[in-house]
């Protein structure tokens, strides 16, 4: 649901208070790969992120019914999502290693040549890197409002403070999002170096 006509979301939201499981299906399929793709990103290891999509989707099941009838659905999903994963993260004390099952940033199905394919690749992985370098509270609101797409007063809610928080947040993620950009710039052009020599 990118971009659901709100009449249709308040509608669906009707069905799901009601307990129609084909409103599910659609929910579901809507969702469950930017809640994977944001999950995969905030604990950098796939089976936490797939156990945490596990339990949003029970909390939308068990709570469906009592879900008030303006409820937006992407940013309830997301509020789930991301209170499972601090529930999570304080479970752990710390964050998991990072891993290569990440999901890609961006889609890989327009045609390059070898070339251009090798370089969006490099940058990806270092993208990857340096967004999970970037703190979890910067990291959240980059995947939510520059991945998902969520309007800010949106992920303002997801994340529990207001929109002008948000805003100074996201200018700090950017910002630490950059740096580290630029560090693996460096760090890449120094192994390069030395590889030539």
């Amino acid at each position: 649901m990118v971009r659901m006509e709100r009449e249709l979301e308040i509608a669906l939201v009707g069905r799901l208070r009601a307990g129609d499981v084909l409103a599910f299906d659609a929910v579901y399929d809507d969702y469950n790969p930017r809640l994977l793709s944001f999950l995969l990103r905030m604990t950098k290891n796939r089976a936490a992120a797939e156990d945490l999509l596990e339990e949003t989707w029970l909390r939308l099941v068990s709570g469906g019914e009592e879900l008030a009838a303006d409820t937006r659905l992407g940013p309830w999903l997301f509020t789930v999502a991301r209170n499972l994963f601090l529930s999570y993260c304080r479970s752990r004390a710390r964050e998991q290693a990072y891993t290569r099952d990440l999901m890609s940033l961006w889609p890989g199905e327009l045609s390059r040549s070898p070339y251009d394919s090798a370089f969006l690749n490099e940058f990806q992985d270092r993208l990857e890197a340096a967004l999970a370098e970037v703190p979890p509270m910067y990291r959240e609101v980059l995947l939510l409002v520059g991945f998902e797409g969520l309007r800010a007063a949106d992920a303002a809610a997801v994340c529990g403070i207001t929109p002008e928080a948000l805003r100074q947040r996201l200018s700090r993620a950017r910002a630490v999002l950059s740096q580290r950009l630029k560090d693996k710039e460096l760090s890449h052009e120094m192994v390069s170096k030395q590889v030539s020599l």
